[in-house]
């Protein structure tokens, strides 16, 4: 059999599909060959060889176009269950054998995708390292003699070696972040709820999330379009709502960071001068830099192990724990053991105290449009975490145990190498609803940096497409007049919560007048013929609720509408455009390329 190539991200195995080069039956064969040595730990179960050829057949006889994963491989945490393999969530007492894969995972093998296995965890999801399972510890994809963080530990390595293109992890606490740092990965944590949990071995069943492990945000969101959709038979199903402002498409953005005196990297001066620089690099990329009281954020942290939360890790296992106690590894039985320290009424206080906290951190969004923090202070090498479980851990779980905690979507990104050689990473949040946004911003600077993928070695695909993710409830419109930025009726837009994208020009088919009427006055735009001779025009676009939208164009005079404008790099966008008939008193000022310049110039007229 042919040398196992590692596979890279999903666009570029799609291609190989569509040139014939490999079939998905003969890629699995590979893999199934490939990881049956596994000194790292990575896999508590594999499907056999058969039945990969049987998902690969009935991937075969579609038309690639039907199928967006397209016999696109994956693997799966073994707290998440898939037909035909036993769900252990790393304790084999606690062992059974579902009947039905979870819900996310059936829409992933329907859109074409193939399930491999399932893979190593800290068990129970409880833990950031990867060393708490009797199943081996789940070793770094660059150095085996660290930590690949946890608890989604094999599901990460598992697409840093190469052997699938995504994973499924879950993200308690950092679960689906901190490995995805440690393996030079994306590491997409969705707002709770996006992602149905029906399926998946609870940890904290009100603050679990699915989430996504990939070599880029691009194949994040691919997956994120599949997985996601609201599930009737979830509690704790939420719908999409409106992102808001979305800061990635736009020319400036504010992004948030803990002051000095909150930054932690234990003594890791690597991952201190790594953090400076993605902060340098963001601030390329348009964003300014904010620092901000960390300590909201930190309070709320802390409420997750140190207080009555811990009680809903208890409930998730209760009965098993009472019959079964001595079958749970050491670290994550002392943690599950403080439940019964708390009362009910320690839980409803525990619950008054994190609304006031969230209260508190919430508002850095007033000036903030994302937080950026590192994934993970520092990483540790495997004798050290063994040694100090519970301190170490605690340290892995500093900038991630608040997120879900305060309702945040947020998604780590690889940002460069310590001089040993590991990576490191940093991670973007916003609030609930927000993840669009976070996953283009996380595109733009994966692009900027052009790492490696995983540890494989495989360039970054520079030209990689990023997937279109429409927003129903925003409307974006173009305004090239007294609707511009500190112009008299700029204040029709942002009095709806219009908030600006871009500033660019049209397509150099249009032509700009200046209509005769009281002040304010306003400009008339017309897309002119092939035959006439047009040029750019300066605008800026908006982006506006789609419910202002009705108010909005109600107040707009005649001869101006709203139609569709073509920018200069081929978006249609919505804006105002001037109906012909109204043009011949008016002042063709196209050569002055924009209404702000005209404006500079009639004091000279």
């Amino acid at each position: 059999m042919a040398k196992f190539i590692p596979l890279g991200d999903i666009s570029s195995l799609l291609q190989r599909y569509a040139s014939g080069e490999i079939a998905p039956t003969r890629l699995v064969e590979m893999i199934h060959a490939e990881i049956q040595n596994d000194p790292n730990h990575v896999w508590i179960s594999v499907l056999p060889l058969e039945s990969l050829r049987y998902y690969a057949r009935q991937v075969e006889v579609k038309d690639m176009s039907s199928l967006p994963l397209y016999g696109i491989p994956f693997a799966i945490k073994d707290n998440i269950d898939l037909a035909e393999l036993p769900t252990t969530a790393a304790c084999p007492a606690y062992t059974y054998t579902p009947t039905h894969s979870a819900m996310v995972v059936q829409k992933l093998i329907k859109a074409g995708a193939i399930p491999i296995g399932k893979t190593n965890l800290d068990q129970f999801a409880t833990g950031l390292n990867g060393t708490r399972s009797p199943y081996g510890v789940c070793r770094n994809a660059f150095n085996p003699d660290y930590i690949s963080g946890g608890s989604s530990s094999g599901s990460a390595v598992a697409v840093a070696k190469g052997w699938v293109c995504f994973s499924l992890g879950t993200d308690t606490a950092g679960s689906g972040r901190v490995p995805a740092a440690f393996n030079n990965l994306i590491g997409y944590k969705p707002t709770k709820g996006w992602i149905s949990t029906r399926g998946v071995v609870p940890a904290c069943r009100s603050l679990d999330t699915v989430s996504i492990f990939a070599f880029t945000a691009a194949d994040a969101a691919r997956v994120l379009m599949i997985s996601a959709g609201y599930d009737t038979e979830d509690i704790y199903s939420r719908q999409k709502e409106a992102y808001g402002f979305d800061f990635a498409a736009a020319s400036h953005f504010r992004f948030a960071i803990p002051r000095k005196q909150h930054l932690q990297f234990f003594g890791n001066q690597e991952s201190e001068r790594l953090f400076t620089e993605a902060v340098r690099q963001l601030e390329t990329l348009g964003g300014k830099a904010i620092e901000i009281d960390f300590e909201p954020f930190l309070e709320a942290a802390r409420l997750l192990y140190e207080g009555p939360r811990v009680a809903e890790r208890y409930a998730a296992i209760q009965s098993f724990y009472e019959s079964q106690s001595d079958q749970i590894v050491a670290p994550v039985r002392e943690i599950i053991a403080k439940a019964k320290c708390y009362s009910a009424a320690d839980a409803y206080k525990g619950l008054y105290q994190l609304r006031s906290i969230k209260q508190h951190a919430d508002e850095i969004w007033r000036d903030a449009d994302c937080l950026v923090t590192p994934t993970a202070g520092t990483i540790y090498p495997i004798p050290a975490m063994l040694k100090e479980p519970i301190r170490l851990n605690t340290h892995l779980g500093y900038y991630t145990n608040f997120m879900n905690l305060l309702d945040y979507a947020a998604i780590a990104i690889p940002v460069g190498f310590q001089n040993d050689g590991l990576p490191f990473g940093i991670t973007l949040a916003a609030p609930a609803h927000q993840d669009e946004p976070l996953l283009r911003l996380a595109h733009a600077l994966q692009q900027a940096y052009c790492l490696p993928l995983g540890a494989t070695g495989i360039a970054f695909p520079i030209n990689n497409d990023f997937p279109e993710l429409p927003d129903p409830n925003h409307v974006r419109i173009a305004v090239c007049g007294a609707h511009l930025s500190g112009l008299p009726l700029n204040e029709q837009l942002t009095c709806r919560q219009g908030r600006l994208v871009k500033s660019t020009t049209t397509s150099a088919n249009y032509r700009l007048y200046a209509l005769p009427g009281n002040p304010p006055q306003r400009p008339g735009l017309i897309r002119v013929d092939h035959h006439e001779q047009g040029v750019a025009i300066k605008v800026e676009v908006w982006e506006l609720p789609t419910r202002e939208l009705g108010s909005f164009v109600t107040g707009i005079p005649a001869p101006l509408s709203i139609g569709t404008l073509t920018l200069a790099d081929g978006e249609m966008v919505k804006g105002f455009l001037c109906e012909r008939y109204a043009i011949g008193n008016a002042l063709d000022i196209s050569h002055f390329g924009g209404w702000r310049e005209y404006l500079q110039q009639i004091p000279a007229h």
